[in-house]
């Protein structure tokens, strides 16, 4: 396992509402990460089809003509859209951390899958608990989705958006030794001016906090909003009011803290590079490690439920896998009309 390595926090607008162009945008930029010997790159909360700005925007009445489309654009796991990306992470012999909202059925859920560079899927999850508005778009996940995996880059875990806010999801994570943190974020361009806890000033400081008490990296992935998006989402002077175009903050942070990736202008699309060296995660955990020998176990000690809790169940019931196994054929990219 190598521990000196290059990551890429994706900084983007998705196609708002359109799953086919974003997926052929995700591929591509997967293609430019390769091309600058990236080995895993990250991207935005519901990257695809783009975070739901309605929701934040007026009553549920006026979310309805969103919601049927918002439904038609979500992927499936076993569908032809993460197929094409799993090919592209699998051509191009990368990694690929996505946010995107899942369907399953008649749910929908804020996921993120986190693919190897043979195009198998080494960690999914979802989101424990959409944050207030959403919960009326997304459904809930359990204790299972809060894990950290084994790769070939090290430990890996994600998150998203305020699930940084939450103190004992957190600390779970940060004791199942994470080296490599993905910290999924939507545009920052909501309420700006009048919700400070929404801006990207609070969601760094809360993502950079993960990074220095975690000890560990964390790539930290935003989408950007165009003025053309404020026209897709608002439909008076009153809902333009609520959205700021730009609010771009993609980052990498390294496990003291500190942002070692160069900063984007927060209207350019484009990649926030960083090479890491997991080495100095022992340097910062040789001064403080909360899981460790930090640890008060004496005083505080978290209980986690990791087990699966389903609506259902059904004992001696075959469950086959979630997600299929490649074919031997790679599309080319972009291609998302013949994945299989």
């Amino acid at each position: 396992m190598p521990t000196t390595f290059r990551v890429a926090a994706v900084q983007a607008e998705p196609v708002w509402l359109d799953i086919d162009a974003t997926v052929d945008k995700t591929i591509a930029l997967i293609d430019e990460a390769a091309s600058q010997d990236v080995d895993l790159v990250s991207f935005p909360e519901t990257w695809i089809p783009g975070y739901p700005l309605f929701l934040w925007l007026g009553p549920v009445a006026g979310q309805m003509p969103f919601v049927g489309r918002y439904h038609a654009n979500s992927m499936t796991v076993g569908g032809k859209h993460l197929t094409a990306i799993r090919q592209a992470a699998r051509r191009n012999g990368i990694s690929v951390a996505l946010g995107y909202s899942e369907k399953d059925h008649g749910s929908l859920y804020m996921s993120q899958s986190v693919i190897g560079p043979e195009g198998d899927v080494l960690l999914h999850r979802r989101k424990l608990k959409p944050t207030h508005v959403e919960r009326t778009l997304f459904g809930e996940s359990d204790g299972s989705h809060l894990k950290v995996v084994d790769t070939h880059l090290g430990r890996v875990g994600a998150l998203n958006c305020w699930e940084h806010l939450q103190p004992l999801s957190k600390y779970a994570m940060y004791a199942q030794h994470e080296q490599v943190h993905v910290a999924c974020w939507p545009a920052f361009g909501l309420y700006k001016g009048i919700a400070y806890s929404l801006g990207a000033e609070a969601n760094m400081a809360a993502t950079q906090t993960y990074a220095l008490e975690g000890s560990c990296f964390v790539l930290a992935s935003t989408q950007v909003l165009s003025a053309e998006a404020v026209e897709i989402f608002a439909s008076t002077d009153e809902q333009r009011a609520l959205l700021t175009p730009g609010s771009g903050c993609s980052r990498v942070y390294g496990p003291d803290g500190s942002v070692i990736s160069k900063p984007l202008d927060e209207h350019a699309e484009g990649l926030a590079v960083a090479d890491i060296d997991l080495a100095h995660i022992d340097l910062a955990k040789m001064a403080a490690d909360p899981a460790g020998h930090y640890a008060k176990p004496d005083a505080t000690r978290l209980v986690l439920d990791n087990r699966p809790k389903s609506p259902v169940i059904t004992p001696g019931g075959a469950v086959g896998p979630l997600f299929p196994d490649l074919d031997d054929s790679i599309d080319e990219p972009g291609n998302t009309n013949t994945a299989a």
